[in-house]
């Protein structure tokens, strides 16, 4: 469910949008800041990351500040502590049981796992800072770089500067698309607002359609302009 959808039906109390990040909407004060920062906290530490992105809960927590349930500089502040602290518990499970991890499930035969540890051996520390960013590799290579013998120190550098990055912008992220949503509503309404997008998913349908018309009506002529040239290329039969 994309974010716009999300807040849409957060503004409606008659609506129940689906999922954790929907749920996460209901919430504001101690309750949401404690939410999004648990699911901020596990997604490295606990591996939630693999189903629920932590990226998503931190723009549902800035959404939330947009539409005045939190303060945003509170949100920020938790979202980027408790990335931090559970990427460092993440090292800590790696580096003690790693190896036993890598033979269950979800880590067992996952490609993702393949990749990131490529990463690290490619990028060393500024892994830990790239992979922030990335969704598969944000929860694993804090357990990943443990299991590698990566020092803390290094570690924690790369992981303070990634945290404070990412949480501080992402929750801004979803801060401007919420403050938006809210002023857009006021200005033109919901349903004003759902006829724009029904037009434009119309339109972008419609585009498709045409799209593929045209590709369907160019195969046929080049087809009957191959039966032509080979036609012509045969002769004419024996009399």
């Amino acid at each position: 469910m994309g974010v716009l959808t999300l807040v849409a039906s957060a503004s409606d109390p008659n609506t129940n949008p689906g999922g954790v990040t929907g749920w996460l909407l209901h919430f504001h004060g101690p309750t949401a800041y404690a939410l999004v920062g648990f699911l901020a906290f596990a997604e490295a530490a606990l591996l939630v990351g693999f189903f629920i992105p932590g990226e998503t809960a931190v723009v549902i927590g800035g959404v939330l500040a947009g539409l005045g349930a939190v303060n945003l500089g509170v949100m920020m502040a938790v979202v980027v502590v408790c990335a931090v602290v559970g990427d460092s518990v993440g090292f800590e499970v790696g580096k003690w049981a790693g190896p036993h991890l890598l033979e269950r499930r979800p880590l067992k035969g996952n490609a993702a796992v393949g990749k990131t540890i490529e990463m690290l051996e490619r990028y060393g520390g500024p892994a830990v800072f790239l992979g922030r960013f990335v969704a598969f590799a944000r929860a694993l290579i804090p357990g990943l770089a443990g299991m590698s013998g990566l020092r803390y120190r290094v570690f924690l550098f790369y992981n303070t500067i990634g945290g404070l990055v990412w949480g501080v912008g992402y929750t801004l992220l979803g801060y401007v698309v919420g403050l938006s949503f809210e002023r857009i509503l006021k200005e033109v309404g919901l349903w004003s607002l759902a006829g724009v997008a029904a037009v434009v998913a119309v339109a972008a349908v419609g585009r498709v359609v045409l799209k593929r018309r045209a590709r369907k009506r160019l195969a046929l002529e080049f087809a009957d302009r191959d039966g032509e040239l080979g036609g012509s290329e045969r002769g004419p039969g024996p009399a």
